[in-house]
């Protein structure tokens, strides 16, 4: 099953690095954190992945370019005018990862809407690229599975300025802005979609949220698995920080899978934090 991961909004709230770089393409523990949400879905098996660039989307196509040569011990050979390269052993993830161009100022739901062929005629999960969780992505496969409806998405209780859901017996009634007075479930991304979803699109000027999952609550297409586990986007360096030091600290509760992080003091020695 595909993975799309949103990947092209400008990250404005944490200018610092995104002046620079992608938001997703920030750095925590050394690797860009939408590397981490995709080894969190290879953990449970998924390793095909679209990706939805648009802003500065010439750096994630570099970076994936360059993820083989990175992660490979090499010999470059240029003896007799030759120049031939021979990877002796390499490190990288079987994965298979497109990254589209989506547009510069393109909204959530025109992204998604412009890598339907992409994703064909068949049921596919959706994230966005800058937030890292621990839920189990086969169990809320088989959830979505069971209620047979469009979608599916995670919703986590956490005090946070982010969408809001009303929720009724496991059916999403009602998808709006949070304020300051609520206390519900918030959107954490993880969705699963079925193709129909792409009928509730439009074009460039789709706001996912907005248009989408507001007429699916409305239809009774919109389910939610609740999460009561670890989830946290990065939206402003301190988030940033708390990660890296969950990840130096070895409590990184998304990590499943083996990869010495460095320490915090390193990082620093180096230049890397």
């Amino acid at each position: 099953m595909k993975v799309v991961l949103l990947a092209g909004g400008f990250g404005s709230r944490i200018s610092e690095e995104s002046q620079f770089k992608p938001k997703p393409m920030i750095e925590i523990g050394g690797m860009p954190i939408i590397w981490h949400i995709m080894k969190e879905y290879a953990y449970y098996g998924h390793t095909e992945f679209i990706v939805c660039a648009g802003y500065k989307q010439e750096y994630i196509k570099e970076w994936f370019a360059n993820y083989f040569l990175h992660n490979s011990d090499v010999t470059f050979d240029y003896r007799n005018g030759k120049n031939e390269m021979t990877v002796h052993q390499t490190n990288m993830e079987p994965w298979r990862v497109t990254v589209v161009d989506t547009g510069y100022n393109t909204m959530t739901g025109g992204r998604i809407k412009r890598i339907q062929k992409y994703v064909g005629d068949e049921t596919f999960m959706m994230t966005y690229g800058d937030g890292v969780c621990d839920v189990e992505i086969d169990k809320l496969l088989e959830y979505h599975k069971s209620h047979g409806k469009i979608a599916t998405l995670t919703a986590v209780k956490m005090v946070q300025d982010k969408g809001v859901l009303d929720i009724q017996g496991g059916a999403v009634t009602a998808f709006r802005e949070k304020n300051s007075a609520d206390g519900a479930p918030i959107n954490a991304g993880y969705m699963v979609l079925e193709p129909k979803v792409f009928d509730y699109l439009t074009d460039d000027t789709c706001v996912f949220e907005k248009v989408a999952l507001t007429k699916l609550a409305e239809e009774g297409q919109l389910m939610s698995y609740i999460h009561e586990g670890f989830w946290q986007c990065m939206d402003n360096i301190r988030e940033k920080n708390m990660l890296e030091k969950f990840l130096a600290e070895n409590k990184a509760p998304w990590k499943r899978w083996d990869r010495s992080i460095p320490s915090i003091e390193a990082r620093k020695l180096t230049g890397n934090l």
